[in-house]
């Protein structure tokens, strides 16, 4: 496909939106990249980046090897997103540090609003898309109270949080914040987002080494997920899309408990900073939260969060139309 610079220029855009959305729990990549028409072509290329690509370098040339993998497609979309997350992660952490509260009653709301988006597009309704549906809320329920089997700052445990979330650049609904949020990543991912740029500013070699490992941990988790996992999920999406639709809302429906923004903490740990941060957390009423409980800010937020989804939603459809 012959493109011109132009319309490179507008993939990156897609791309910056697409990494909004991801920095942002509730908010899918996937879905930013469906209802902007570049979907099926980031599948497509995604499945061609493999081995053969060295192998054509070697028998014809960088050249045509980097056409065979949609190359400047590639490079325009992720140089998009990795500037919009660059971007948000340093807002993001200065919002997860001084108004904790209004950030989750943001995110509360748009993944509440995610879970009726998915659920709707279920097209048949059965006993075994009820028994889906209620099997895996229950699930999702019982990790966002289960203890973590290793800290968010462990290295292996990162890699599994970037094997896990990569998910959301593959099925449109799923958001790859939101599954580092229920994995316990999502903190430890904007941080290092966030340490690594600011390191490289302040040429802070100690702060951009620890940064660095983190960052590697979360990307060749993401890289073995997305290609042991790719062909796997589209074809249940493309088979089975109402079972696979169910177990997604299930999942999202449990994990609301890790979402609202009220919380007793039951347990600290110190993190790779000397820093004490809550390790494990109980939903409480907003009645009973010590300090301000900001109820009718944290509302509003909820409120707009949930719009957000559904103009999201409304744009897509004229999009398709």
């Amino acid at each position: 496909m012959q493109r011109r610079f132009l319309d490179y220029l507008i993939i990156s855009f897609k791309g910056i939106a697409m990494g909004a959305a991801d920095v942002v729990p509730g908010v899918s990549g996937g879905t930013i990249a469906f209802i902007s028409g570049i979907y099926e072509e980031l599948l497509e290329s995604i499945d061609g980046l493999n081995f053969g690509f060295i192998k054509s370098w070697k028998a014809n040339g960088f050249k045509d090897a980097w056409q065979k993998i949609n190359g400047n497609f590639l490079l325009a979309l992720f140089l998009g997103i990795a500037i919009s997350i660059i971007s948000l992660a340093k807002l993001i952490k200065w919002l997860l540090i001084h108004e904790s509260l209004l950030l989750w009653s943001f995110f509360f709301g748009l993944v509440l609003a995610s879970v009726l988006y998915i659920g709707k597009q279920i097209k048949a309704w059965n006993a075994p898309i009820v028994l889906a549906i209620i099997i895996a809320a229950a699930l999702s329920y019982f990790i966002t109270i289960a203890e973590p089997f290793a800290t968010p700052d462990s290295n292996i445990y990162l890699l599994f949080c970037g094997f896990v979330a990569i998910i959301a650049m593959i099925l449109p609904g799923v958001s790859g914040a939101f599954i580092l949020l229920i994995l316990g990543g999502y903190h430890t991912a904007i941080n290092t987002v966030d340490d690594l740029f600011q390191s490289i500013v302040t040429m802070n070699l100690e702060l951009f080494k620890e940064a660095f490992i983190k960052f590697l941990m979360l990307a060749i988790g993401a890289i073995i997920g997305i290609k042991a996992f790719s062909k796997i999920l589209n074809w249940m999406f493309k088979h089975y899309k109402n079972i696979t639709l169910a177990i997604l809302t299930g999942f999202m429906i449990g994990s609301l408990n890790k979402i609202w923004p009220w919380k007793k903490v039951l347990s600290w740990r110190t993190n790779s900073k000397g820093e004490n941060v809550p390790f494990l957390e109980e939903s409480i009423s907003p009645f009973s939260f010590q300090g301000d409980n900001q109820l009718m800010m944290s509302i509003l937020l909820m409120v707009v969060g949930f719009l957000t989804i559904i103009l999201l939603e409304k744009f897509g459809a004229k999009t398709k139309e």
